[in-house]
């Protein structure tokens, strides 16, 4: 009972705190109000007669959902709702049409309820990051100013087509997740700029990625990777969905320059992919027998360089032509022309799958 009485007592003064913040506000027609960190399950009911409101913060608190009050903040542009008790999108969101930043962040969330999500069509910014989510709506399509999306560590298994159609978007976050691939409709995002998706177990990267000419990031580390995209890109099958002006991309980009090499990134993560295989094979180190025209190029190449060299074979054009197809050691930096096995070391394999 005295740990019981403890909590409703702590959460008795954090109530009392917030409201004497929101009193504070309503006497100074505050614009922004924070009341992060205060240990809130409940949001003051007066909060929503602060009808000059731009920006509210209630991040860190216990809050699981929001007064019906908060409708009439038609001036709110930014609401961070990170780390709460959320397990679903507030009813309330839905009349703050003007909300440009909503965080979302380490809550409970496991769907996103397309109703509430279809009507905040002027959002430019949204992290939904450490919640439960599957999958994502097709109605997040609905979101057309969507500049910034983020949902890292979450459960996605899946990416909806439809988030394709989201023309502004510039960076995409979906790192921590189960994705097993992208949408074939990802070369529809022409103003992306960033794509983050490492630690998922994405196999394949779709070749209509090669299109994104305005792409400088990308971080595929940690998933399935045996090989990216070089061949033509393909049709998408579901260009036909897509307004017109999205169908242009296909004919955007020359079929010959389809492939990542094209893409003017400034920043590429790949590593942990299995983009190599660690299947080793076993060979025997043999004393290597040269023939004379290797020993001869050799003591040639080695002992003369440059017009010396030049001089030296005037007379024997022959001679030119076969040492012409000479190679350069990257280890010794010595000259050979057929074969160099000096400076390969062999080791034993018995060692190598130990370590492993």
């Amino acid at each position: 009972m005295r740990t019981g009485s403890v909590s409703l007592e702590t959460g008795r003064r954090a109530g009392e705190m917030a409201d004497t913040l929101v009193l504070r506000a309503l006497r100074g027609n505050a614009k922004h109000l924070d009341l992060s960190g205060k240990k809130l399950r409940r949001v003051p009911k007066a909060v929503g007669r602060l009808f000059e409101l731009n920006r509210l913060q209630l991040k860190n608190n216990l809050i699981s959902d929001l007064p019906a009050e908060l409708q009439a903040l038609n001036n709110l542009t930014e609401l961070n709702l990170g780390n709460n008790s959320f397990e679903a999108l507030p009813e309330v969101l839905k009349h703050l049409r003007q909300l440009r930043k909503l965080h979302l962040f380490d809550n409970k969330l496991e769907a996103l309820s397309p109703n509430v999500l279809e009507c905040l069509e002027n959002l430019t910014f949204l992290n939904l990051n450490k919640n439960k989510l599957t999958t994502l709506p097709e109605e997040i399509c609905r979101l057309a100013q969507l500049k910034y999306l983020t949902v890292n560590n979450n459960q996605l298994e899946s990416v909806p087509s439809k988030l394709c159609l989201l023309q502004h978007l510039c960076e995409l976050h979906l790192a921590h997740n189960k994705l097993k691939s992208l949408p074939h409709d990802i070369g529809y995002l022409t103003n992306l700029k960033k794509l983050s998706v490492p630690r998922n177990e994405i196999q394949v990267l779709p070749e209509e990625l090669c299109v994104l000419r305005n792409l400088k990031v990308l971080d595929v580390a940690g998933n399935q990777l045996h090989i990216f995209p070089t061949k033509e890109m393909c049709k998408s099958k579901s260009a036909k969905h897509f307004p017109l002006h999205c169908q242009a991309v296909d004919k955007s980009c020359p079929r010959d320059q389809r492939n990542l090499l094209y893409l003017k990134l400034e920043e590429f993560y790949y590593e942990q992919n299995p983009l190599l295989e660690k299947d080793l094979i076993t060979s025997t180190q043999m004393n290597e027998v040269l023939t004379l025209q290797e020993i001869t190029a050799r003591y040639i190449l080695n002992g003369l360089s440059g017009n010396s060299l030049s001089e030296a074979l005037e007379h024997y054009p022959e001679a030119r032509k076969i040492l012409a197809h000479a190679s350069l050691c990257a280890v010794c930096k010595r000259s050979f022309l057929n074969t160099w096995l000096e400076c390969v070391s062999f080791v034993d394999l018995a060692k190598i799958y130990a370590w492993m």
